[in-house]
């Protein structure tokens, strides 16, 4: 049986993290990295902008062949963890291989739901999330020479999906269940903008409704909603949110909520086995509650964490919250921590511009901000985010916030060091 120090199911954002720090405190024991596709470690955030002919494939890989070499990595690509024993310490791969371990990590990320529509085993329905997902997509669009989609989900996958689509010049509807899109991310100001536009760009949008079933004999003819609306189209994607890996976990006997429980180390519940990334379940240090914030920035700090006390070290995962900054068709946009909240006891402060599709809005708890969104000019936004992660007492210039030259100036001297002008932050 083959037998190696650090094992890891999975590998993007969190697992190179992870081995990262394995490396920075161990530089010889064994790190196998076990992935169910066959890729080396690519940025999953540029999948949709390869279906649209941004990038090419060469501009896909996170890490390279090189990446590996440096730091003594065995990669076992195309084959699966499908089973753990936390006593025996052994991990089971698809092809039947058994791989002993000292410390796991699991972090295998997760799979795109997929329900149960009548019709969706036809030629041309997918999912979205994966490099093979845009190679199917691609190479449907151009065999079936499709011109009208529809993409079932307004959520942030849904939306890129949608500009990759709109990118090659096909017509599209986006099916929301939610009264708008982006509802879980944004509040209804920033949402009505997004979807102006979208409008704009010729996309059609239909919310409160869903496919009840997909039409086609062989291949996809056109849609019928819970609606009763007919939709004639060529292609469906399901965009509908993602599903944790966690079953592997789970059926190991560890403590599985949606996601993975971890501790402040990234330790799951059973000994020497660490979780990271959108299959984990972590700390939000603004909700102060365990939950999966499925991010590419915190699926890397936290498996940098786990890796670090993988080899011995007593490191401490401070707790993450959510944050997106996403362009749609043009429009750049960003939400970060608590952006809609409906307690009396937050204080708002905006400045809204429909024409123009500016909006700026902060919101505020007991004199900190813990929350913002920025359409349209996001220039100073990492200040913000800044001021949540040091929970900065704004109380003396909150009302200058929103002012266009707001920036360091305003904060008193001593609160100026903890700052750190434009951090980015990427999905």
């Amino acid at each position: 049986m083959k037998k190696s120090k650090y094992v890891i199911a999975g590998n993007s954002a969190a697992a190179v993290a992870a081995i990262e720090s394995i490396r920075k405190a161990d530089r010889k024991g064994e790190i196998t990295v076990i992935s169910k596709e066959p890729y080396l470690s690519y940025s999953r955030p540029l999948v949709t902008y390869l279906l649209a002919g941004v990038v090419n494939e060469n501009k896909m890989l996170y890490r390279d062949k090189e990446f590996y070499k440096k730091f003594e990595v065995e990669l076992t690509l195309g084959e699966e963890a499908v089973d753990i024993s936390p006593e025996r310490k052994i991990v089971k791969l698809s092809n039947g291989e058994e791989i002993m371990y000292e410390k796991l990590l699991i972090a295998t990320g997760g799979t795109p739901i997929f329900p149960a529509t009548k019709g969706n085993n036809l030629r041309g329905v997918f999912t979205f999330t994966s490099w093979d997902d845009a190679k199917r997509v691609d190479e449907y669009i151009k065999t079936e020479n499709v011109e009208y989609a529809v993409v079932v989900g307004g959520g942030l996958i849904g939306l890129k999906t949608s500009e990759a689509l709109i990118a090659r010049k096909i017509k599209l509807t986006i099916i929301e269940l939610a009264d708008r899109v982006l509802s879980a991310t944004f509040d209804r100001k920033a949402s009505d903008l997004v979807e102006k536009k979208l409008k704009e760009v010729g996309c059609e949008i239909r919310a409160k409704t869903t496919v009840g079933e997909i039409l086609g004999k062989e291949k996809v003819e056109g849609v019928v909603l819970q609606d009763g609306t007919r939709l004639d189209c060529q292609m469906v994607i399901f965009a509908i949110g993602v599903r944790p890996n966690s079953e592997i976990a789970k059926n190991a006997g560890l403590k599985v909520n949606k996601g993975i429980i971890t501790d402040g180390r990234m330790r799951t519940s059973a000994p020497d086995i660490y979780a990271a990334g959108d299959v984990a379940e972590a700390y939000d240090s603004l909700l102060g509650v365990n939950r999966q914030i499925a991010i590419w920035p915190t699926a890397y700090w936290q498996g940098a964490i786990a890796g670090a006390n993988m080899t011995g070290k007593d490191e401490r995962y401070g707790g993450a919250f959510a944050m997106n900054s996403v362009e749609i068709c043009g429009l750049p946009t960003i939400s970060v921590g608590i952006t809609d909240p409906k307690d009396p006891g937050y204080e708002i402060l905006e400045r809204y511009n429909g024409e123009k599709l500016v909006y700026k809005k902060i919101v505020l708890r007991d004199d900190k901000v813990v929350g913002a969104i920025f359409i349209g000019k996001i220039d100073r936004a990492g200040i913000f985010t800044n001021m949540i992660k040091e929970k900065i007492d704004v109380g003396t210039f909150k009302n200058s916030l929103l002012n266009d030259d707001f920036g360091l100036a305003w904060f008193p001297k001593e609160f100026r060091k903890h700052m750190v002008v434009g951090e980015g932050i990427e999905i």
